[in-house]
């Protein structure tokens, strides 16, 4: 476990349901992220990715264990995360009736931050993520990029500790989401938030991950690895051929 670790899973398990329709979401989970790590979580779907989430961002609470975000149960302090934690989605889920600026000055607005001040912070994100010009826009004037730009911008607006991704980049064309991908990660480098990544792709994990873990079903970690910088096409080509033999149903497999 990390020492000091900004999340922290201690033997979590969820279970949705009673009697005989209960339905065991996470298994024994356990892991620790620390501050300003940039990790990758794969898994099948339905394998109790988003669960996971929803842990770490106080939307629900465990049936067993433990879940720690900077030391506090995020559910049962969830206010203490107001503007600590981001999310950003698969879908935009932008506000159709606010424009562009305004639906990434949303959260600071929900932080009382005054109007002049969100939305110069807003416009400055807008501008980082190319869509300068296109601030007094619409949702239904935006390209399904453009809208993804703008969800990205208004999750980094409020500064978050924490950044929470649910496979943001999986309903663009490859182009853009690969276009997105690459702007995505230098904004983590700048800011420094910790952040979780679920995705389906194992290419995308090792692009952006510099650590992936591999989640089976019900959700536990079946396989895990560190990502380098300086790791050879060779040692990629490792590491994806264990995490293809975890997905297809052998069994976990130690860290790499």
């Amino acid at each position: 476990m990390t020492a000091d670790p900004e999340i922290l899973f201690e033997q979590v398990s969820k279970t949705f349901g009673r009697g005989g329709g209960e339905f065991e979401a996470i298994y024994d989970l356990s892991f620790a992220i620390g501050r300003g790590e940039l990790v990758a979580i794969l898994g099948k779907t339905g394998c109790g990715k988003s669960t996971t989430l929803n842990l770490i961002s106080g939307l629900i609470r465990p049936s067993r264990g433990r879940v720690r975000v900077q030391g506090h149960d995020p559910y049962a302090d969830f206010t203490r995360y107001r503007g600590k934690i981001g999310i950003v989605f698969q879908n935009d889920r932008l506000m159709p009736w606010r424009t562009a600026i305004e639906n990434v000055a949303l959260g600071l607005e929900l932080n009382k931050v005054p109007r002049q001040k969100r939305l110069e912070i807003a416009a400055s994100w807008l501008q980082r993520l190319g869509l300068s010009g296109h601030e007094n826009n619409y949702p239904h004037a935006l390209s399904g990029g453009m809208r993804q730009r703008v969800s990205i911008a208004r999750a980094f607006a409020g500064e978050p500790d924490i950044l929470l991704c649910d496979e943001p980049f999986s309903a663009l064309d490859e182009h853009t989401g690969n276009a997105l991908r690459d702007e995505f990660r230098a904004l983590l480098r700048q800011t420094g938030a910790t952040s979780i990544f679920i995705t389906h792709s194992i290419d995308e994990a090792l692009s952006l991950g510099e650590r992936l873990m591999v989640l089976g079903r019900p959700a536990h970690i079946a396989y895990e690895a560190t990502i380098g910088v300086d790791m050879s096409e060779t040692e990629r080509e490792a590491v994806r051929g264990r995490i293809r033999r975890v997905l297809a149903g052998d069994a976990a497999e130690q860290p790499a």
